[in-house]
Parts: structure tokens; C-alpha cells; sequence
């Protein structure tokens, strides 16, 4: 089936009380792994690349690893910039095949953001192209997003209303105490569940999206330190948090840090525990199955959209 956008999958979600995984995605094994678990428990998917990824891998070798795993699995996939931070990359990814896009321009006051957003909203849709924006600040290190904990600001519910009917945007995404990176928290995890349900009151049925939603998994932090890594302190966002969000008005949670650590851990074993393996199958293969078990235990047990790939096609 050809790509598709996340309007379907979003209202599905919505009514279902599940959330559509968001995984970001730079080079064929972590595509692999994420397509070849979904195909497994027949869920939908979106497949994110950020500027830095974009750059790294170059847009045409992404699309075309995609469309290899469209055809290999047949599922409902949507390829969605993350993070856009300017009109242009925007329509060079619209124009390039995307079937969603984020505009970023949270860092900007809200009648710029509102500019810039409606600009973005305006070009998208009159290629069929939906679009993701931001209210409020997380805080962290992703890629080219770089948020001082100081520079946070969660979303204030009181604007969402304005914003999306002034923008026509088709999905907001709003900050409730996550953050970008492996070092979510530094004390208990928390979470702002007062501002999601305020804002689910004021925009009954729209799609919210959760950023920053990695778990950053133990197992993996305590691989990584244990085979040479430097990892203190590293801490996500509990699943049962996020289980409890994608229960609500929460469509879409963003995964990146944890397909890192998968990957990352697992090689860093196969490295200690093989030290004359120059093989970049023996290493990059194990690899993929980490991240292939990683993603079916995110769609399975903390999205709940297994088996909803059908509801979509």
C-alpha cells in the first residue's frame, strides 16, 4: 500500500484510547528493526526523521528504505518530519514525499509561532500533506534541538484553542514535564496530567502529541556502562505514564533515545565480548534484533496499537 498520512491513524487512536508510535529513524537496520516488529503485530506506524537525520543519511536513501519497507510489510506507515524548524525544509520535505511534517516554532513568542505555523499549514495541505506543531517548550538535547532546562515551559492550555483555529494545524504538541535526550529527570518522574486533561477539555477529539517519550530502559544504560559507556544518571519517562497518556488525548509519543540505547548497548557487547569482530553484520545484525525487540514491546505493552494496523488500511 503507498504512504499514508496520520489523519486516519490519529482519529482511530483517539477513539480507541491507544497511541501510534512515532519512532525516528537514520540508517536501514534501525528501519528494519522497527517495520519487521510492527509487520509482526500488525500495527501502523510512523516513521520520523529529524533535520539531523535527514542530513546524515540524505533524504532520497531515507525515502527509498522506507518505500522498500512499505513494500516488504504492506502496513499503514506515514513519513513525518521532526522538529522542522523553518518553512523551507518543511516544502523540501513535502515536496520530497513526506505525508506529514512538524513545524517547530515553539521558541518564537505566539503570534510568530502562529505566523510561521499557518504558512507551513497553508502549503501542507494543499498537497495533502497534514501537519504537527508545538505549544510550550521541552527541555533536553535532540539532534539540533537544544532546550536549556531554564528555557522550559510547559504548555499553557489557555492558548490552545486560539492557536489551533487560528493555524488549521492538525495536531498539537505540548509539553507536560518530558524532555529531549536520556536525561529526562533528576529526581521522581512527573508528569503534568492536569495540563493534558485541561487541554484535551478545550480541543475535544484533537490529537495531542507527547515528545520525548523515550523510557531510556535500564538494561540498556547498564549495558552501555558496563562495556565502557559513561552513562550516570540516565532516566526516562515510567511506561505506566506513558501508558496512561496514550489512554487519553495522547495520539502520537515520539521514540528516539531508547532505539539509540538498544542499538548502542548491543554493540557495545558484541565488541567486548568478540574483540577481533570487524564484520559489520555480526554487530549491526544483533543490533536490529534488539531494536526489532524493543519496538514490538513499546507497540504491544505501552502504545496498545498492535493489531490496529488493520483499522487503518
Amino acid at each position: 500500500m503507498p504512504l499514508v498520512t496520520t489523519k486516519e491513524m490519529f482519529k482511530k487512536a483517539y477513539e480507541g484510547g491507544y497511541a501510534i508510535g512515532a519512532f525516528n529513524v537514520n540508517n536501514m537496520e534501525i528501519i528494519q528493526g522497527i517495520t519487521e516488529a510492527a509487520k509482526e503485530v500488525n500495527a501502523p506506524l510512523i516513521l520520523q526523521v529529524s533535520a539531523g537525520a535527514r542530513k546524515y543519511a540524505k533524504h532520497t536513501y531515507l525515502m527509498k528504505l522506507i518505500e522498500a519497507a512499505v513494500i516488504e510489510t504492506d502496513l499503514p506507515i506515514a513519513v513525518h518530519l521532526d522538529h522542522g524548524d523553518s518553512f523551507e525544509i518543511c516544502k523540501a520535505c513535502i515536496d520530497g514525499g513526506f505525508t506529514s511534517v512538524m513545524i517547530d516554532a515553539s521558541h518564537l513568542p505566539f503570534e510568530e509561532n502562529i505566523k510561521v505555523t499557518k504558512q507551513v499549514v497553508d502549503y501542507a495541505h494543499d498537497k495533502g500533506v497534514v501537519v504537527e506543531a508545538e505549544l510550550g517548550r521541552l527541555a533536553g538535547v535532540e539532534d539540533n534541538v537544544k532546550v536549556a532546562e531554564h528555557e522550559a515551559i510547559y504548555t499553557d492550555p489557555a492558548e490552545v484553542e486560539e492557536f489551533v483555529a487560528r493555524t488549521g494545524v492538525d495536531s498539537l504538541a505540548i509539553a507536560i514535564g518530558t524532555s529531549h535526550g536520556a536525561y529526562k529527570f533528576k529526581g521522581e518522574p512527573k508528569l503534568r496530567f492536569d495540563i493534558l486533561e485541561e487541554v484535551q477539555r478545550r480541543l475535544p477529539g484533537f490529537p495531542i502529541v507527547l515528545h520525548g517519550a523515550s523510557s531510556v530502559i535500564p538494561e540498556y544504560v547498564d549495558t552501555i556502562n558496563k562495556y565502557g559507556g559513561q552513562m550516570p544518571g540516565a532516566k526516562g519517562v515510567p511506561e505506566e505514564m506513558l501508558r496512561k497518556a496514550a489512554s487519553m488525548a495522547v495520539c502520537k509519543i515520539n521514540i528516539d533515545s531508547d532505539l539509540r540505547l538498544a542499538m548502542t548497548a548491543t554493540i557495545r557487547k558484541v565488541f567486548a565480548e568478540n574483540p577481533s569482530e570487524f564484520d559489520p553484520r555480526k554487530y549491526l545484525g544483533p543490533a536490529r534484533e534488539e531494536i526489532k525487540k524493543l519496538v514490538k514491546h513499546k507497540l504491544v505493552n505501552v502504545l496498545g496499537c498492535a493489531g490496529k494496523a488493520s483499522e487503518i488500511l
